[in-house]
């Protein structure tokens, strides 16, 4: 055996279970409750009448209305816009006013398409990759490419990606600059940037809208509400975002109430501020207004014993969304209330238990980002859906019908199918780089249009708010020399496995890594079980692979007392027999009652339990029981069509004859029964090619569901319990499925976010409705472990990767210039016979999943004082304030304005203002003008 350094040797203290293991094992439990219940609500008029307004979601926080205030249970950073423009808008960012490829083509059912790809960031050391856009009737699909300069990316490869394989024409490249005007408009059929919210007040008792429409005037607690919302603007002559009110003759009030909220223009529609007629008892010009709004604030006053509103008080068909907001003048808070219409999909964030705010400024930023992802959410409903993809087929089949002329006049290229994307013939180069100079003019030009009209995506744009972000990642390891393999937490330390250099314990901090295996144990997979006191690994490959157990009592002892380094002949007594050539293994992830292993060896499945779990008080371990291998058996054989590629175990409700595997091969996902080994398909993947990525156990209030992870999809499936011998395996409600913007490498579900990771990118979506909330940039990132605490490895440096996670939303630019936080760029690169260092970093899963650690993990090594000083660490990157962001944004648009003030603005204009005269100016001052 090989010795260990004594001065990098640790000494070791047991810690009987990680709180990270236990945030690990509960961290696919989750519960839609927390968004509200459907009720049917009825209600009865003045003359006692009843009143129906159909089927509601209610979301109360709490079960108790008028519950005593506790503080909530919910923190702010689990308050984020879904789907925010400025991710989600990807023909306005990434391709106006930079050169890129435009298709028409006709599907197999004779339906016309639009195809869009650009190669961004190849240019400026971020990190380059293909993006695409697919335009049909439908709706859009979005996906990235990893962009290789050895590998070229055709039309059809985009195509059979977006699962598009067949055809009644190919698609021919579109060579008119003006294009982009059409799909610029195709785009905005996703939905406004800015929104119009009512605001209605009722006074205590009030049960009908035409009373509550008929007061005249408000109430000091209103007017107080009111400023928290907003600002009071006068409507003549105003220049922002107008909400469909009169700017030129008060026809609709005299004033409003306005604001800007992370570069989305909000106009509230307040019915004491609209006209008021003594003759009208309905106000059908307040209704006009408020009645057309999706989403509608209701500011009732009363305590909150007094009667409460109900849509059904409110006659519109229009509004899908009410918020029930209450003031309490006695602890100076507000409580709050949802009901939203039961076709409208779920939308956070969830509301606290109980949902009251004592801070004014928590409950704004809670209540605007409610409205606002509650109006996008709607949009979802089949009653807009259906009209907007009338809207979108209707736009696409005319534009086709524009095009057909231009088959003639040779302005569709009639580029091969398969060709190289960004080519352009050698003998039309100039003619090429003359019409891509018109292209990018044009395109620029579509730009600053867009953003002086107020229409620009900028949903990162300050809110002047201070925050850090869940998934903020912290540097754990710099300059680690080796590829890993696999990984697993091990209390706060990571157990690595390399091909060279075999199996190493890093503490992320300034001592160098030890040894725990050499090379000549060739570890492929591993879990720590530290409250099992597991090591289970699967070494080698082929015919020569195998499990192997190992005490971490043992391995700890070693390293403590012995200091050798185990090689692959000092674990033989480590084997778990019957696996050989196992080429994947599964366990289970709630394994309190009873550890169950699944190794897969070709197409046979070897089910292996442990007889005697040990939990609690550790002893010294006999000299002959220092393997662990006698303590498993085997069940039973399970034989299937073919090798699974992704493995997955379901726990069933009661543990007895109804547990589950699920497996991956071919074009399916299959869930086996582990005591009768019977298969049954659980989703077909109808796809020419198919890469299977993960499939996840997660439970939604104690009943199990898998999360199918393949190419770009994401499925949820309910797993109803076994009747008898058979699943019940049908379609369900609470099924959905979304999908990524690249592809993923791997996957991890934290709720109330689920996370994957790519090639070079974090995209983090909510596991309740798949809603994106953000994307980091990351470049040749690797995910490590994330049982408990998520590692991944990036060549990204310290500095810039740490915070490329994060988002600081005053430290964010527009669109048009994305910050070193957005994209870190690449390091240097390698001299020769220099080795690629990889940096490891961590995100705690405490910080994603909500739930606070009574103690902290103590890691398997203590560190002790070393003589050689600690490398110096890497400052981090300063944050860009608010006014310098603001400043780059107009630069840029000063720089576009240049080129185009002629043809767009007339006149001469005076210079634009230096950088240092945009110190202080809001969004609106730049983003807004008159409609």
């Amino acid at each position: 055996m090989n010795s260990v350094d004594p001065a990098s040797t640790k000494l070791l203290t047991f810690n009987q279970r990680s709180a990270s293991e236990d945030l690990g094992c509960r961290r696919g439990d989750f519960s839609r409750k927390h968004y509200g219940s459907v009720e049917l609500l009825i209600s009865s008029d003045a003359d006692g009448a009843i009143q129906r307004a159909g089927r509601f979601r209610v979301e109360n926080g709490s079960l108790d209305e008028t519950s005593d205030y506790t503080p909530g249970t919910w923190r702010r950073t689990d308050v984020h816009l879904e789907n925010p423009e400025y991710h989600t808008r990807w023909f306005f960012k990434y391709f106006l006013g930079k050169v890129h490829q435009n298709y028409v083509g006709t599907d197999a059912e004779k339906n016309p398409f639009y195809l869009s790809v650009v190669l961004s960031d190849q240019n400026n050391q971020r990190v380059p990759q293909y993006r695409a856009i697919l335009w049909r009737k439908t709706g859009t699909l979005k996906i990235s490419l990893p962009y290789s300069p050895t590998k070229t990316l055709s039309v059809k490869s985009i195509l059979s990606a977006m699962n598009m394989d067949r055809f009644e024409k190919g698609p021919r490249e579109i060579l008119n600059p003006e294009i982009q005007k059409d799909l610029l408009v195709l785009e905005e059929q996703e939905g406004s940037v800015n929104f119009k919210f009512g605001v209605l007040f009722a006074r205590d008792g009030q049960l009908t809208d035409d009373e509550m429409f008929s007061n005249e005037m408000g109430s000091e607690s209103f007017d107080k509400f009111l400023n928290l919302l907003g600002d009071t603007v006068t409507l003549q002559g105003w220049a922002g975002y107008r909400g469909g009110l009169d700017t030129k003759n008060d026809t609709t009030g005299i004033k409003s109430i306005y604001t800007v909220y992370q570069g989305h223009e909000l106009m509230f529609h307040v019915s004491t501020m609209l006209p008021y007629s003594k003759e009208n008892k309905q106000q059908v010009e307040r209704k006009r207004h408020i009645g057309n709004d999706i989403v509608t604030i209701v500011f009732q006053e009363g305590d909150d014993a007094s009667s409460s509103f109900k849509p059904s008080m409110i006659r519109s068909h229009f509004t899908h969304i009410f918020a029930l907001v209450r003031y309490n003048s006695q602890n100076d808070s507000y409580r709050l209330k949802i009901f939203s219409e039961e076709s409208v999909p779920l939308f956070g964030p969830p509301l606290p238990s109980p949902p009251v705010f004592t801070d004014h400024h928590e409950f704004r930023d809670f209540l605007l980002v409610k409205l606002i992802n509650g109006e996008k959410a709607t949009l979802e409903t089949p009653t807009f859906a259906q009209k907007r993809q009338r809207t979108l087929d209707m736009l696409i089949r005319s534009l086709y019908q524009d095009l057909m002329p231009d088959l003639h006049k040779n302005m569709l290229n009639r580029r091969s199918f398969s060709d190289v994307l960004p080519e352009s013939p050698k003998s039309a180069r100039k003619k090429e780089e003359a019409r891509q100079a018109e292209f990018v003019r044009i395109g620029q030009a579509l730009k600053l249009k867009t953003i002086v009209r107020g229409d620009a995506p900028t949903s990162l744009v300050t809110t002047g708010l201070c925050r850090k972000e869940p998934w903020e990642s912290q540097p754990f390891c710099s300059t680690f020399p080796y590829e890993i393999v696999c990984a697993d937490s091990w209390g706060q330390s990571l157990l690595a496995a390399t091909d060279a250099a075999g199996v190493m314990l890093l503490d992320g901090k300034t001592l160098p890594p030890v040894q725990v295996f050499d090379r000549t144990m060739v570890v492929k997979q591993m879990h720590v079980l530290e409250p099992q006191d597991l090591l289970i690994t699967r070494a080698d490959k082929g015919k020569d692979a195998r499990l192997y157990v190992f005490r971490l009592s043992t391995m700890k002892r070693g390293l403590e007392e012995r200091q050798l380094v185990r090689s692959k002949c000092d674990s033989r007594e480590n084997k778990l027999e019957k696996t050989k050539g196992c080429h994947l293994y599964s366990i289970n992830t709630h394994h309190g009652s009873e550890l169950r292993i699944v190794a897969a060896i070709r197409n046979k499945l070897l089910l292996i339990t442990r007889k005697h779990p040990r939990f609690e008080g550790f002893s010294a371990v006999a000299p002959g029981a220092e393997s662990p291998v006698e303590e498993f058996q085997y069940i039973r054989e399970i034989c299937l069509c073919d090798p699974p590629v992704v493995m997955a175990l379901v726990d069933g409700p009661t543990g007895e004859n109804d547990n589950m595997i699920c497996v991956a091969y071919k074009h399916q996902f299959d869930l086996i029964n582990e005591s009768t080994g019977d298969a049954y398909r659980l989703h077909h993947v109808d796809a020419n090619r198919v890469n299977f990525v993960a499939a996840i156990d997660v439970y939604e209030d104690g009943e199990a569901g898998l999360l199918l992870c393949y190419n770009y999809v994401c499925y949820y499936k309910k797993v109803c319990p076994f009747n008898g011998s058979t699943p019940m395996i049908q379609s369900n409600t609470s099924d959905f499925h979304f999908s990524w913007n690249q592809m993923p490498n791997a996957i991890v579900c934290a709720f109330p976010y689920i996370l994957a990771f790519t090639t070079d990118s974090i995209e983090i979506r909510l596991v309740v409705n798949g809603n994106l909330v953000y994307t980091a940039v990351v470049p040749e990132l690797q995910l490590t472990s994330s049982r408990s605490d998520i590692y991944f490895v990036s060549s990204a440096p310290v500095s810039s990767a740490s915070n490329c996670s994060s988002r600081d939303t005053s430290s964010q630019s527009s669109p048009q210039t994305p910050t070193g936080y957005e994209m870190p760029v690449f390091p240097s690169p390698l001299g020769d016979g220099e080795a690629a260092c990889k940096h490891i970093f961590k995100i705690p899963l405490c910080n994603l999943v909500g739930r606070s650690i009574e103690r902290p993990l103590k890691s398997p090594l203590v560190n002790k004082v070393l003589t050689t000083p600690a490398p110096a660490m890497v400052p981090p990157t300063p944050l860009i304030s608010a006014t310098h962001s603001l400043s780059l944004s107009r630069m840029e648009i000063k720089e576009i304005a240049s080129r185009t003030r002629k043809e767009l603005l007339g006149n001469d204009l005076n210079d634009p203002v230096s950088e240092h005269q945009t110190a202080g100016l809001r969004p609106s001052d730049y983003y807004g003008s008159s409609r």
